[in-house]
């Protein structure tokens, strides 16, 4: 009896054993999983992008990058604060193998999670494109080929590609017209043929009915009034003066009139450092040479901004024919309706120009 007793002592002490051993591997195991879980939590939560100060930071994926190119980028500035844990999820994410170019932005205390899932499905931030003070086709693409990922030489090409050119209603010579200074917002990685259709697209927006009904009003058609906007964006940088200078022009037109305008010879000379027109530029056969040749020069000399657009469209009415810039070199201009008037005004400037050392 005793030993009944005995035994069945020791197989409740024995369960008791087991129980507290089950009990303490389960606490063992759930305080793993719970650390396992925070550790893990961390990994693809928390924050991971150290800017130093700074709201964001950008970055360009060019086409055909491999992993090694993402994680130089991320990592030469510091970006990226645990390393290890962004790898392992990306790996986990497999983006390894789904690396798309782009321009991207990433902002102060993004998680690993935000950071591959916008790089992954290519959520890329557009860049403000930005042209203006072009004078070239060669000057425009290589400023373009400086903001996006396209190179000029493809840029140009297009430029100069009359075939491709005659969809959107411009040649070689005119297709300077279709782009209107301003700032554009794009995607970084956008074609260069992408590009020529969204420039066109915004060039068309530009041409409102406002717009095109001045152009009935003044008898200009679109690329007429360009390229004579790109003569008074070259002839004077103050905005308040430019409907003078397009009225000047326009009588000129008007009365069957050489146009003169010293900008076209510069351009067609090439030579953009040139501060003195001489006479001598004036025999240059050119078609932009309207010292020779009447009418608007085949196409602009320049990408005129909005506000030189506008003055032409919205020229003042006066009777000046002739113009020249002050001896003060304030930028500003004498106007006068007569010749004399005119070569007064000149004989100023010259003498203003001598005095300075300015010869050419």
């Amino acid at each position: 009896m005793p030993n009944y007793y005995s035994n069945l002592i020791k197989r409740h002490k024995n369960r008791s054993r087991r129980k507290q051993i089950l009990i303490t591997v389960f606490i063992i195991l759930l305080l793993g999983g719970m650390v396992a879980g925070f550790l893990g939590y961390r990994t693809i939560y928390s924050p991971n992008v150290w800017l130093n100060g700074n709201p964001s930071v950008a970055i360009n994926i060019k086409s055909g990058s491999n992993w090694e190119d993402v994680k130089q980028l991320l990592y030469e500035n510091g970006t990226i604060i645990h390393r290890a844990s962004f790898e392992w999820l990306a790996l986990l994410m497999k983006y390894p193998d789904h690396i798309k170019p782009g321009h991207y932005v990433l902002k102060e205390g993004m998680s690993n999670k935000q950071i591959i899932t916008k790089l992954r499905a290519k959520q890329q931030d557009p860049v403000n494109l930005v042209f203006n003070n072009i004078r070239i086709k060669e000057e425009l693409a290589g400023h373009i080929s400086e903001q996006l990922e396209t190179d000029s030489v493809s840029i140009l090409k297009l430029l100069n590609d009359a075939d491709y050119l005659q969809k959107f209603g411009f040649t070689p010579n005119n297709i300077m017209s279709m782009f209107i200074p301003n700032t554009y917002q794009v995607y970084w990685d956008i074609s260069a043929e992408k590009f020529m259709e969204k420039m066109n697209k915004e060039y068309k927006t530009f041409w409102n009915e406002k717009r095109k009904a001045r152009l009935n009003e003044i008898r200009l058609t679109e690329l007429q009034a360009i390229s004579l906007a790109s003569i008074v964006e070259k002839e004077t940088n103050q905005n308040d003066e430019k409907p003078d200078v397009a009225g000047v022009y326009m009588n000129r037109l008007r009365d069957g009139w050489l146009l003169q305008a010293d900008p076209t010879l510069v351009y067609a000379l090439g030579d953009f450092s040139i501060k003195r027109v001489l006479n001598v530029y004036k025999t240059i056969d050119s078609p932009y040479n309207t010292y020779k040749y009447f009418g608007l020069p085949p196409g602009p000399i320049c990408l005129p901004s909005i506000s030189s657009i506008d003055a032409v469209l919205n020229y003042r009415q006066h009777k000046y024919m002739y113009f020249c810039a002050r001896e003060d070199f304030s930028g500003y201009h004498n106007f006068a309706v007569t010749l004399n008037e005119h070569l007064l005004n000149a004989s100023k400037y010259q003498q203003a120009l001598n005095q300075k050392g300015i010869m050419k």
